[in-house]
């Protein structure tokens, strides 16, 4: 996790945890959740969260990140819909996407942390 913060006050929050595709952790990561409070948004401050974490990602030698979100605030980070891997809990095929740091995409069926079905 990464955090923002003004003043010891802390505006924003990133996560980034291990995925597995087809069950198996072959070095992807996840992104999410996302959140700025709503007063510090349109600052820049969530895509600087984002941009340090795919940093430090690629810096530990991660192959690649995927998350769940909207293609016209994501794709800005590089991130697109790849046909062959795939999220099950995605709405639609193009709010799933992924950011390679090498070539090639894994295909399969993407889960994330088993923290992320729990409910309440």
């Amino acid at each position: 996790s990464l955090v923002a913060e003004m003043d010891g006050k802390v505006v924003g929050h990133a996560a980034f945890s291990v995925v597995t595709v087809n069950g198996d952790d072959i070095g992807w990561y996840g992104l999410g959740p996302i959140s700025v409070l709503p007063e510090f948004q349109k600052q820049g401050i969530g895509s600087k969260l984002i941009e340090t974490g795919l940093a430090q990602l690629r810096d530990i030698g991660a192959k690649g990140c995927v998350l769940e979100g909207s293609p016209a605030y994501y794709q800005r980070f590089g991130f697109k819909a790849y046909s062959g891997l795939f999220y099950e809990g995605a709405p639609s095929a193009e709010y799933f996407m992924a950011l390679p740091f090498y070539e090639s995409v894994p295909k399969g069926k993407v889960e994330f942390h088993r923290a992320f079905y729990v409910s309440k």
